[in-house]
């Protein structure tokens, strides 16, 4: 679909989504600047927030720091860990409830995760507001169900060299 230079778009990343992708996949880091840059284009660019977890050990916050150098808004939340050593740390909830407060005032949003379960607020935001969802993902362990709803997908995987560290 189009771009236009006049379209405020806002870019919400699922960090853990990305980061465990490229690993799993390419065992690789991404490079979340160039990501940046490819998905607003010569849009305007309203808010980019990168959603992370922070570890006990805190190895993460020069990550977050760069990310934030970059042009991010770093939201993160502490690893939960309960007792019998599970471990847990999604922003699935915070990043779907940010995309509906945020596409009131974005012509796009930028969902850089292939993450399926995004599905129920990529529906609600085109259908409520008008506002176009775009993603960002690798296609190899994106939800295809996720990708048959959105206005425009990048492939990541497309562009290994560039998206890739």
């Amino acid at each position: 679909m189009a771009q236009f230079k006049e379209q405020r778009v806002g870019v919400l990343v699922d960090i853990q989504n990305l980061y465990y992708s490229a690993r799993v996949l390419y065992k690789k880091k991404v490079n979340f600047g160039q990501l940046l840059k490819l998905g607003v284009g010569e849009r305007k660019l309203i808010r980019a927030i990168a959603y992370g977890i922070k570890t006990l050990e805190g190895q993460e916050e020069k990550f977050f720091e760069a990310l934030a150098k970059q042009g991010f808004e770093v939201k993160t939340k502490d690893l939960q860990i309960f007792p019998g050593g599970a471990k847990k740390g999604d922003w699935d909830v915070g990043i779907a409830v940010d995309a509906i407060k945020m596409s009131k005032s974005l012509d796009a949003i930028i969902l850089v995760s292939g993450d399926g379960d995004y599905i129920p607020v990529v529906e609600y935001i085109q259908n409520t507001t008008g506002c176009r969802v775009e993603v960002m993902a690798f296609h190899e362990s994106a939800s295809g169900k996720l990708l048959e709803k959105v206005d425009d997908f990048i492939d990541i995987s497309e562009n290994k060299k560039k998206f890739l560290i």
